[in-house]
């Protein structure tokens, strides 16, 4: 049995709010404490979407941000990872039927990794990181 390498580096996150309650944000945010501390395994929030793997969403897509999401989606290199946080961003959640909204983030771009709960729990949010590791280096190895 062939074990598969470890992602070769560190695993950067840019964090997207696509219309949400900012619940999920929270959540998010509650993660990256020094309770939960995923920067000792690398995993880093970064202010530009052209230095991260992840592209972390939380919220269902609004009319006005839909372009902006699929700017900052272009914006990220290759191999790159959408994860959705939250009810809202897989689904709708209770804005499913908003006049305002393009829909889930599915819709708008391709997603990779879900995260549900509303909000989701921290732990919930790093599994979600663990899933979109694995994503990562199953791109990498493809190349």
């Amino acid at each position: 049995m062939k074990l598969s390498k470890a992602f070769s580096r560190s695993l950067w996150a840019f964090h997207f709010n696509s219309g949400s309650c900012n619940g999920c944000d929270i959540e998010v945010v509650a993660t990256l404490t020094p309770r939960y501390d995923p920067e000792r395994f690398g995993v880093k929030l970064v202010g530009s979407p052209k230095h991260a793997d992840v592209l972390v969403v939380t919220g269902p897509v609004t009319h006005k941000m839909a372009p902006r999401l699929k700017r900052v989606y272009e914006q990220m290199a290759d191999p790159k990872v959408v994860m959705v946080v939250g009810s809202c961003g897989s689904s709708g959640g209770v804005f499913y039927d908003s006049y305002n909204l393009d829909g889930p983030v599915d819709e708008v771009i391709p997603v990779d990794v879900y995260v549900p709960g509303c909000p989701p729990r921290p732990e919930g949010v790093i599994y979600g990181v663990v899933q979109a590791i694995a994503k990562l280096e199953r791109l990498e190895s493809e190349q």
